[in-house]
């Protein structure tokens, strides 16, 4: 497999000049062992305990294992030994050097329960997403975080050659699946999918039926870029409200779907509450909808929502790589007005729509602008970012993006 640089490492740098420890959370197959053994290759050892052996030796003798491998050391799948974290606590407290602990972990539920009850205060948390659309394009060097895009969201620089926009929805950004073109799509998506029934959703006990665990999962994938009806979503698998809200807790926590909350200030109870639902990789998510092929994907209806699901997730990890802590918002309100994406920055506004059209004219961006007057003041730029070829204005207050030009920088 194809190594390609990932942005969170400048993050992962910088926090090793401050903090003893470093957690990298992350759902599995992100790449988190792969980057830390890239950046640490000649100062850290590395451990992994989903050696069954070595997570035995961790789990009966904390104090001995930790003898055995001290730091600077990467400790690899470390939610399998929960315990741990509290005695590289104590370790931590006799020697508070920066840059001597990485820990990694995919389980997210149950490693952040470990870290803050022991690490607080002594470890960076930092979350490895599958690629950005830069970094699968091979710009990773490019990156800039949120503040900087939104002082320019076209790319200064020539921008790489582009892949195609159904390819990155079909193959995703994973980095197995998106950089070997060997690697079968189906078979790849299914065997992860099991993996995290079996893996993961199995250890915890508050799924007992698994089958039914995935026409949940099915569930969620055809409501991905819509607002959540929880109510409808339970009636239609015929489970209760309070278990599909903790399946959905569990997908959340899992980093397999992100939930965009509607922005609220300044319009009061006309805003709809509920949040919208993305899955975090359009590859598992189209996969679950049984699209397979290019042609059948764009003439398919939901081809628009997963072309805002690219987006929205692309959004979040330009966040989440440069150790920021999100942002991102949706509006829409009871009278008609309807923004799907808003980045609360500094206090002022910056909305987008997202379309999957190739052709964008005025009527593309009725909503922006009845917003852009009504918020006024507050809001500092709004775009829209489509399919189309090329980044132009649609109107004086409102430009239209080229995905191509934006996501790639």
């Amino acid at each position: 497999m194809i190594f390609k640089e990932r942005i969170l490492s400048g993050s992962i740098q910088r926090a090793f000049e401050t903090f003893p420890a470093i957690v990298l959370t992350g759902p599995r197959q992100s790449g988190k062992t792969t980057l830390c053994r890239k950046l640490f290759a000649h100062t850290h050892r590395f451990v992994s305990l989903e050696d069954p052996d070595v997570r035995l030796r961790a789990r009966a003798d904390p104090r001995a294992f930790l003898d055995q491998y001290p730091p600077p050391v990467i400790v690899d799948e470390i939610q399998y030994c929960p315990e741990l974290p509290s005695y590289i606590k104590t370790r931590i407290d006799q020697d508070r050097r920066p840059g001597q602990w990485v820990l990694t972990g995919s389980q997210n539920f149950v490693l952040m329960e470990s870290v803050t009850q022991s690490l607080a205060g002594r470890a960076a948390v930092l979350t490895l997403l599958p690629f950005s659309v830069a970094e699968r394009c091979g710009n990773a060097s490019a990156g800039r975080d949120v503040a900087a895009w939104l002082r320019e969201p076209i790319a200064p620089e020539p921008l790489p050659r582009q892949t195609a926009i159904e390819e990155l929805i079909l193959r995703g950004f994973y980095p197995e699946i998106a950089t070997v073109p060997a690697v079968d799509r189906q078979l790849w998506c299914g065997s992860y999918i099991t993996t995290y029934l079996e893996r993961d959703i199995r250890t915890l006990t508050a799924v007992s039926d698994l089958s039914q665990f995935e026409r949940f999962l099915v569930a969620c994938a055809t409501r991905t870029g819509q607002i959540l009806n929880l109510s409808e979503l339970a009636r239609d698998l015929g489970i209760s409200v309070p278990t599909a809200k903790r399946w959905l807790s569990l997908l959340e926590t899992g980093q397999q779907v992100y939930l965009l909350y509607p922005y609220f200030r300044n319009l009061g109870k006309r805003i709809i509450k509920s949040p919208k639902l993305y899955f975090i990789d359009p590859a598992l998510c189209s996969y679950l909808l049984g699209l397979h092929d290019r042609e059948v994907l764009l003439r398919a209806p939901s081809f628009g929502n997963l072309f805002e699901t690219m987006v929205v997730g692309d959004f979040l990890k330009r966040f989440l790589n440069f150790g920021l802590r999100p942002s991102l918002y949706y509006l829409r309100s009871r009278d008609g007005l309807e923004v799907d994406l808003v980045i609360d920055l500094a206090s002022r506004l910056h909305l987008f729509e997202i379309k999957a059209a190739a052709t964008v004219t005025d009527r593309h961006a009725v909503s922006l602008k009845r917003l852009v007057d009504e918020l006024k003041s507050q809001v500092q730029s709004a775009g829209i970012i489509s399919c189309t070829a090329e980044s132009f204005r649609v109107t004086r207050e409102i430009m239209n993006y080229s995905w191509t030009d934006v996501l790639v920088s």
